[in-house]
């Protein structure tokens, strides 16, 4: 049974008869600019939304009800780094990433006691070594279907400025290590726009086109060695229903650029809270931040989600924010039937018509990049540093003059908050000169300045 025959001893409204009312009410005031905004993808936001606005829309793939709660490890240190995670599995976590900075992690250290039959592993390495992924495959054997390698020469490139390597040995071990591996090899740091400042149509535009080098170098021919999966990293933000949007128009992105090639490459999308809109000051409205945010990746369909400690960019590892950041998933999964309902968001009009004008716009800025030769070549020539550049100034030019608002920071913020001593990691920007193939895209939170000036005034 429709809605409409639910609701049919109601007299129908029209969206026009909608809008006269409003405009009566608005008596005189402009409809366009009282009402509408523009969001910074150019994307004209009305006050209602009918069954007039109605879109087409591809059910999601993945349901919400079937979502992990995962958990990211810096493995430094391996024993730490294992005691750790055991310790989350038996809180409820179920799926983990580590972070590994060199090879002198022991593996077999780290995946002590971690069953990859039933727990997810991420290993997110900032290296690429042959030696290093045998040794995975001795300790787990042939049965590597729920691990993931996160290589990403492209997005090491976009991030630090240089190969691991250079091009062709950094894709001719990706192409040794996709030949017979059960395990996923591929992935995409998508998160690297959003923390730099791009916009959401720059995010999956940027995003498409990153992951379409792979499928140009790896689904040429029926001979090449074929992903079955890559796996997109995604950091989600402030605005609620965009994000949700966001992620939606993602998979449908990707829906549309792999049905041009003849094999079948699934998406995985791991989503977490951005760093962006983090603050050092009144750091505790970070939780709220992170909530919404983690509800955001939820209904738009993350296949799983990793928050981040509420104190993570100035606090070392600790017991409180780990437990805090976990129970905050656990309270949506568990007490909020965040695990039962399957696309929540499916039938919203609002979200439906945002999803559509994102994946438009992204289609055409993708297709744009496409005919000035592919993501790698604009990268080079500086054309993707130089549009997120221009986007991030503009969101701290709106963050400064106070249109764009970060509670406790730049409006209602405490003057006694006091912050000096409690700093354990460097919270900003860190550079390090030194000569590189292109010019890096570089993470910054908004209110760094801010927070420096404050510090200095402490």
């Amino acid at each position: 049974m429709s809605n409409r025959e639910l609701f049919s001893e109601f007299q129908e409204v029209s969206a026009k008869q909608w809008k006269q009312k409003i405009q009566v009410d608005l008596k005189g005031a402009d409809y366009n600019e009282t009402l509408v905004w523009e969001s910074p993808e150019g994307i004209k936001v009305k006050p209602f939304y009918h069954t007039d606005d109605e879109v087409s829309m591809v059910q999601n793939e993945r349901k919400n009800g079937t979502w992990k709660i995962g958990f990211n490890i810096d493995a430094s240190n391996a024993l730490t780094a294992n005691k750790r995670a055991l310790n989350m599995l038996q809180r409820g976590v179920e799926s983990l990433r580590f972070t590994i900075p060199s090879e002198e992690t022991k593996i077999t250290t780290l995946l002590e006691g971690i069953d990859i039959k039933i727990v997810p592993i991420h290993l997110n390495m900032a290296f690429l070594s042959r030696k290093y992924l045998n040794e995975v495959v001795e300790f787990y054997g042939s049965s590597l279907e729920n691990v993931s390698f996160h290589m990403d020469p492209v997005g090491q490139l976009a991030k630090t400025g240089n190969w691991f390597d250079n091009w062709n040995k950094d894709f001719e071990f990706l192409k040794d290590t996709l030949t017979g591996s059960a395990a996923n090899v591929l992935s995409v740091n998508l998160a690297l726009y959003q923390n730099a400042g791009g916009n959401m149509v720059q995010q999956l535009a940027y995003g498409l086109a990153h992951a379409n080098e792979y499928l140009n170098a790896f689904i040429n021919t029926n001979d090449d060695p074929h992903p079955k999966c890559l796996t997109f990293t995604v950091s989600i933000g402030t605005s609620y229903f965009f994000e949700i949007a966001k992620l939606r128009a993602l998979r449908r992105l990707w829906d549309a650029l792999i049905e041009a090639y003849p094999t079948d490459v699934k998406m995985h999308i791991i989503a977490s809270p951005t760093r962006r809109n983090k603050t050092l000051y009144d750091y505790n409205t970070n939780m709220l931040r992170t909530t919404t945010e983690c509800m955001a990746a939820i209904l738009g369909g993350a296949d799983e989600v990793m928050n981040i400690p509420y104190d993570a960019i100035y606090h070392q590892n600790n017991e409180f924010s780990d437990r805090i950041a976990l129970n905050q998933l656990l309270l949506l999964k568990n007490e909020s039937y965040f695990d039962k309902v399957q696309n929540a968001a499916d039938g919203a009009y609002f979200i439906d018509t945002i999803t559509s004008q994102l994946a438009e716009k992204a289609l055409i800025l993708f297709k744009s990049i496409e005919k000035g030769g592919g993501f790698l070549k604009q990268l080079k020539a500086h054309t993707v540093q130089r549009k997120i550049s221009e986007s991030a100034q503009k969101e701290q030019r709106e963050f400064e003059n106070g249109t764009e608002v970060l509670v406790g920071t730049n409006k209602y913020r405490n003057q006694n908050d006091k912050m000096k001593d409690e700093i354990e990691l460097y919270p900003f920007l860190k550079t390090n000169p030194r000569k590189t193939l292109v010019q890096p895209i570089l993470e910054k939170r908004l209110a760094e300045s801010i927070e420096q000036k404050r510090l200095d005034d402490e």
